[in-house]
This record gives C-alpha cells, structure tokens and sequence, in this order.
C-alpha cells in the first residue's frame, strides 16, 4: 500500500506541475508548516510538510496534535487499511497549490469498516466526516488506493467490538465446560507478518491444527473458516497475538453463518497444567446437557 500511495503523491505532483501556477486559488489565510514530530497519526506518509489551517478548519499544530491523536485507538483496531490516509488527508494535507481532499468513495470505505467500531465504544461517525463533503471520484481527489493482486489474500477487515482477550486456565473443568459450551475448540499455530505497511498486520496458520472438537463443522470446513477469521477479526487476533510474533492458542467459539465467533483462547505451553489435563480428559468427557 505505501508503493501506491507514493505513487499517487508523484501523480499529484506532476498534476501540479503541469497546470498554470495561478490555476489553484489557496488564498492568502492558509500556509505550509512542518508536519510535528508529535503528530504520531502523519509521520513517515511520503511527505514532511502540511496546510495550516488543515481541511478540518484547525488553526495551530498544538490543535492539530492534540485532535489528531484521538484517533490513535481506532487506528490500533485496524479497521481498515486505509483510514490512516484518508485522516491524515484532512488532518494534514498536502502542500500543493490548491488543497487535496479525500474522495467522497475513500471516505465511505474507512465509515462503513470504522464506524461500526466507532459504535461498540458509545462514538458516532463525526458530522465533520460526513462522507457527501468531499468530492465525486471524477474529481481530483484522493481516492480509495484498492489495486491489490488476485494472488494478495488480504481482505478489509470486519468490524468487531469483541476484545478477544487471552484468558488464564483456572481449572481443568473451566477449560471443560468451556469445550462443551462451544461449538468447536482447536489448537492452532498463529503466526504474523506486515502486509505492504508495518500498520497492517497478516495472520497464518501453520498445516498442523489439532481440531479438539468440530461440532456442525465439516472436517474439510475448518481450515477455510479459520483462515477466514484470521483474515476477518484482527481486532480479536491482535489482542491474542499481543506483541509476540507467533505462538501456539487454543481457541473456542461458534459458528454463526458462514463464520466464526471465538469466544475463549488460552495459550499453549506446556507448563499450564491445568490445559494439558484438560486437553487429555477431552476425548473421554461427556458433557452435560446444555
């Protein structure tokens, strides 16, 4: 995604370049400043300098810093590739000869993905983002940057309001009762690589997965659906995942329509007692009926 977005700047660039310098009315009110070095959300975007006052009417970088790092939180739910683009384009926008805002089409893509999110925490989408604001594709814009290969696996990411936490084996029935509350119950491999920016993340399984119990799934239905939850809930995985690379997870959830809803996960080591005598119990327990 940075190699596009780079190339879209040259685009802008050359359009710049090659229109009469006096096209492009920015009136006298507006100047380029320095992008700050607290302004956490914009740094490292392809370019170092920005409009003031920006596209979202803030007069002074302190303003700018502080407003800006507000949506911090919604950007570490990742959820979606572009949203950090499409803030930064108004929070702080290029310096060319006339302002450059987002595409009414790129704005509608980081609500429909964000907003829902936005929503689990009591946040509405802000009537400053209201989406018919900005320009018609046609126009020159900064559009949704979506060109991604057939063979790139990566989808936009559902919204999910679900934390997903990590949870501590408090005893061999918990993990137990939790495996018959549930309608399926796997140990996975999870390992994590960045996807074209070190603000996306990719999730993979390793071949080997240990189906404890598959309740209404086809044994030839796991796989797939696993991957798809991987590739869906990042909220939830990353909250597994914490900073650590790869590592081993037992995972317990259900099956709703054509995916799935992990309610618990432990993780794997072997030093757990309580896991290890919970995963050996399994192929005899009977539970009881729920």
């Amino acid at each position: 995604m940075l190699l596009l977005w780079t190339a879209l700047l040259s685009l802008l660039l050359e359009l710049e370049a090659a229109r009469p310098r006096n096209s492009w009315d920015l009136g006298s009110s507006t100047r380029c400043v320095p992008i700050p070095p607290g302004m956490v959300l914009c740094q490292d975007i392809g370019y170092t300098e920005m409009r003031l006052p920006n596209l979202l009417e803030h007069d002074t970088l302190g303003e700018v810093t502080q407003q800006a790092a507000s949506w911090l939180p919604l950007l570490a739910r990742e959820c979606h590739p572009h949203a950090r683009i499409f803030l930064c384009s108004l929070f702080a926008p290029i310096c060319l000869d006339r302002l450059i805002y987002p595409c009414r089409s790129l704005c509608e893509a980081v609500r429909s993905s964000c907003a829902p999110i936005m929503a689990c925490y009591g946040y509405p989408w802000p009537e400053i983002l209201n989406c018919n604001k900005f320009p018609a594709e046609h126009l020159m814009c900064i559009s949704s940057i979506s060109n991604q290969t057939s063979s790139n696996r990566h989808v936009i990411p559902r919204a999910s309001c679900r934390d997903c936490e990590l949870r501590e084996a408090a005893s061999v029935k918990e993990i137990l009762d939790t495996f018959c509350s549930n309608d399926f119950a796997v140990k996975i491999r999870i390992s994590k690589s960045n996807f074209s920016s070190p603000s996306i993340s990719q999730f993979n399984m390793d071949a080997r997965i240990d189906v404890l119990k598959h309740g209404p799934l086809l044994r030839g239905e796991i796989r797939p659906k696993l991957q798809r939850w991987l590739d869906l809930d990042i909220t939830c995985v990353q909250n597994l995942m914490r900073m650590a690379q790869s590592g081993v997870y037992i995972i317990a959830g259900k099956v709703q329509g054509d995916r799935l809803v992990v309610n618990k996960a432990y993780s794997w080591h072997r030093r757990d007692k309580n896991l290890m005598a919970a995963t050996r119990k399994w192929k005899q327990h009977r539970c009881r009926s729920q």
